[in-house]
C-alpha cells in the first residue's frame, strides 16, 4: 500500500470559484436536507443512497452536486458544466477536484456541507472505500465521521485566544474551533491531510495556521489557551496501515503520549480536550492504567463510553478501511492483531474522552468513571461545568459545611420497592439528574434526607446537626461520611451552591 504522488491543487482561485458555485446552487447543510427532504437525508446517513438519488432528480444544478459529492455518482458534461459554474469541469479536474468519466465527470475527492447552529462549511476530503470501489491508500484523508463529531460535541465552546488542532485531518475541529478561538494553528504529520486542511480553509475563508510534523513537535516551545485532539488512536500492533487512525506506536501508546504531553503545551487553566482509546487487561483497573500516564498539576476527567471486544474491535476497523474480513488479507490481518491482543492480555479496549487542565501550584484533581448510558446532550458544555465545579470545589477546601446548598430542579429522587413482610420497602434509592449526561446516584435513606434540606436556607453545617439529633448520631461522624457524597454530588452537578 503507497501513498499518492499528486496533491490536489485548490488553489485561491478555484476555492473562490468553487465557493461561487456552491452559495449559487445553495449546497449547504440546509440547502441539501430542504433538497432531500428530512427520510431521504437520513437514509443517506445511514449510507442507503437511493433515496436521496430519487428525491435529488428534481432539485436542478443541486442535485446535480449532490449526486456527485455526496453520492459518488457519473455526471454528464452539461449538467456538471452548468453545476460548477464559473469553474469549469476541466479545472475541476485540474484541481484534482473531478475526475474525466466515460460518460462526464465523477467526484475525485469528497467536498460536502457541514454545520452547526450558526451557519454552514465546506469539508474537503478523500472518497470513502464504497465510492472507491477498494480499500483506502495509507495516506487517506477520513471524513466527518462518528469520531469527529463526537470530539465536536465533547469539547467546551468558551472564548479562548489561542487553539491547537493537533492532528487536524480534513480540518473540521478546527472549523468549530473558530467560532470560539481568535487565533487557530492546525498540524498534521501527513502532507495530503494538510493540503486538503488548507483546502478546507480556504473554502471557507479562514485564516488558519497550518504547520507539519509528528505530534507536538511542529509547535514546540509553544503554549495554548486550548488544544482539540482526534488522535490515530486505534489499539493494536506497532505498525501504519493508515495514518489517519495507526500511530506507529503499540497499544494504547498514542493516547497515553497525547495525554502525557498535552499539559506541557497549555497555559496554566488552559484545557485539553481529545478521543482516547486504552487497553483493559486481567492485570490492572483501566482507570489506574490511564491515570499513571498523568504528569503532575493536571486535572483530568476520563470519560469511558464504551468498551469493544477484542474480535469485534478487530472487525470494526477492518470494515472501516473496506478490508473484507473474509478475504485472505483480511484473515491474515485479523489473525496476527488478535494475536497480538492475546500476547498482551488485553480483555478489551475501552474507548472515550479526555478531558484536562493545567493546574500549575494546585493539587490535581483526576476522575475516571464510566458513561455508557445513551444521552443526547453534547458532553462540551458539562465539561467545561466539570472543571468549574472541580475548581469550586479546590478553593472552598474544608470550608463546605458553611455552605448552603441546592439540589437542581433536574435532579430527581427515584426508588425501587420490593413487597416484604409489613408492604413495600424501598431498597434503592437513586438520584437521577435528567439534562447532561444523565448521571445517577445510588443513596442511602441518611443521603436522602439530608439532601432533602438542601434548599438554599441552612448551611450544610447546620443540616447535618439536624439530622443527627434526629437520628441519635453523633454529628463528627456524620459529617466524616457526608462530606465525601456532597463532593461526588456537586461534581456531576447535582447540588449547587445556593445562588450559582
Amino acid at each position: 500500500m503507497s501513498t499518492r504522488e499528486a496533491l490536489p491543487d485548490l488553489s485561491d482561485d478555484v476555492c473562490a470559484r468553487l465557493r461561487e458555485a456552491f452559495r449559487r446552487t445553495s449546497y449547504d447543510a440546509d440547502g441539501v436536507v430542504a433538497a432531500l427532504g428530512g427520510a431521504a437525508h437520513a437514509a443517506l446517513g445511514r449510507g442507503e443512497p437511493v433515496p436521496a438519488e430519487r428525491a435529488s432528480r428534481d432539485a436542478g444544478d443541486l442535485g446535480t452536486l449532490i449526486r456527485l459529492f455526496l453520492l459518488g455518482g457519473t455526471e454528464p458534461e452539461t449538467a456538471v458544466k452548468a453545476a460548477l459554474a464559473p469553474l469549469s469541469p476541466e479545472e475541476a479536474v485540474a484541481a484534482g477536484v473531478l475526475a474525466s468519466a466515460r460518460e462526464g465527470y465523477r467526484a475525485a475527492l469528497d467536498i460536502r456541507p457541514h454545520g452547526d447552529e450558526e451557519g454552514s462549511w465546506w469539508v474537503v476530503s478523500d472518497l470513502d472505500a464504497d465510492l472507491l470501489g477498494h480499500t483506502v491508500p495509507e495516506d487517506h484523508v477520513l471524513g466527518v465521521g462518528h469520531a469527529s463529531l463526537s470530539l465536536i460535541r465533547a469539547t467546551s465552546r468558551r472564548p479562548v485566544g489561542t487553539l491547537l488542532d493537533l492532528g487536524t485531518g480534513n480540518g473540521v475541529q478546527a472549523l468549530h474551533a473558530s467560532r470560539h478561538a481568535r487565533r487557530v494553528t492546525a498540524t498534521d504529520v501527513s502532507a495530503r491531510a494538510l493540503a486538503l486542511a488548507a483546502a478546507t480553509f480556504r473554502l471557507n475563508e479562514l485564516a488558519v495556521e497550518l504547520v507539519r510534523g509528528e505530534w507536538f513537535a511542529p509547535v514546540a516551545r509553544r503554549k495554548f489557551d486550548q488544544v482539540v485532539c482526534n488522535p490515530p488512536f486505534v489499539v493494536g500492533p506497532a505498525r501504519v496501515d493508515y495514518t489517519y487512525r495507526d500511530s506507529g506506536l503499540a497499544g494504547d501508546d498514542a493516547s497515553a503520549l497525547v495525554v502525557r504531553q498535552l499539559p506541557g503545551f497549555l497555559n496554566d487553566g488552559g484545557t485539553g480536550h481529545l478521543l482516547a482509546s486504552w487497553l483493559h487487561t486481567s492485570r490492572e483497573d483501566w482507570a489506574d492504567r490511564v491515570s499513571r500516564w498523568l504528569p503532575a498539576e493536571t486535572d483530568a476527567w476520563f470519560v469511558q463510553r464504551d468498551v469493544a471486544d477484542p474480535a469485534l474491535y478487530v472487525g470494526t476497523w477492518l470494515r472501516d478501511a473496506g478490508l473484507d474480513p473474509r478475504s485472505p488479507e483480511g484473515r491474515a490481518k485479523a489473525a496476527a492483531w488478535l494475536d497480538w491482543f492475546a500476547a498482551n492480555d488485553v480483555q478489551g479496549v475501552g474507548f472515550g474522552f479526555v478531558t484536562l487542565r493545567r493546574a500549575s501550584g494546585r493539587t490535581p484533581t483526576v476522575v475516571c468513571e464510566d458513561l455508557r448510558q445513551a444521552y443526547d446532550d453534547p458532553l462540551g458544555p458539562e465539561a467545561a461545568g466539570w472543571l468549574d465545579r472541580v475548581e469550586w470545589l479546590r478553593e472552598s477546601g474544608d470550608s463546605l459545611l458553611d455552605v448552603r446548598f441546592v439540589v437542581p430542579d433536574t435532579v430527581l429522587l427515584e426508588s425501587v420497592d420490593e413487597p416484604g413482610d409489613e408492604g413495600w420497602e424501598t431498597t434503592i434509592r437513586r438520584l437521577h439528574r435528567t439534562d447532561g449526561p444523565g448521571w445517577q446516584h445510588e443513596v442511602d435513606e441518611l443521603a436522602t434526607r439530608l439532601l432533602a434540606g438542601c434548599r438554599g436556607a441552612l448551611p450544610l453545617a447546620d443540616l447535618i446537626e439536624l439530622l443527627a439529633a434526629a437520628q441519635g448520631l453523633s454529628p463528627e461522624e456524620l459529617a466524616a461520611a457526608a462530606l465525601p457524597v456532597v463532593r461526588e454530588l456537586v461534581r456531576h452537578g447535582m447540588l449547587v451552591p445556593a445562588g450559582r
